[in-house]
């Protein structure tokens, strides 16, 4: 099953549509955090905590599944790539004056993404003649 998901996921087409989505949700997660009360809305149904470790452990899926080159490229592609957006997240809710930035919720989204990369640099199946080729250039 494993080999059949890296197999479908290193098809080109399905690559760009999980960067794309991937950059999709955070597109939504920012201009949805901009709309006055909408976070408090939402907070009614899930916790800040919830939100962050879901939304930001699905956006690094998405991420490592469009990346390129052998699993520990993706993973750390990723997992920077996390780190960045979670940055600027933070500092876009810093500029409403109904928002406020936080610390934690930067380090909640570094975890997601520490995690969801972990797991998936595990299991996905390992290419000896890609991880070779890729750590030489």
């Amino acid at each position: 099953m494993r080999s059949l998901l890296a197999r479908l996921m290193s098809d080109p087409r399905y690559r760009t549509l999980a960067s794309r989505a991937a950059f999709l949700l955070y597109a939504a997660v920012i201009v949805g955090g901009s709309i006055p009360g909408a976070r408090a809305e939402v907070g009614e149904l899930a916790s800040g905590l919830t939100l962050h470790l879901t939304t930001y452990s699905v956006i690094a899926l998405l991420l490592f599944c469009g990346a390129q080159g052998s699993s520990s490229h993706k993973a750390c592609k990723s997992f920077l790539l996390i780190a960045a957006m979670g940055a600027v997240d933070e500092c876009v809710q810093s500029l409403f004056p109904y928002r406020g930035a936080s610390l934690v919720d930067w380090f909640v989204d570094l975890n997601a993404g520490l995690f969801t990369t972990a797991i998936l640099w595990l299991i996905w199946p390992k290419d000896e003649i890609g991880e070779k080729s890729t750590s030489l250039s």
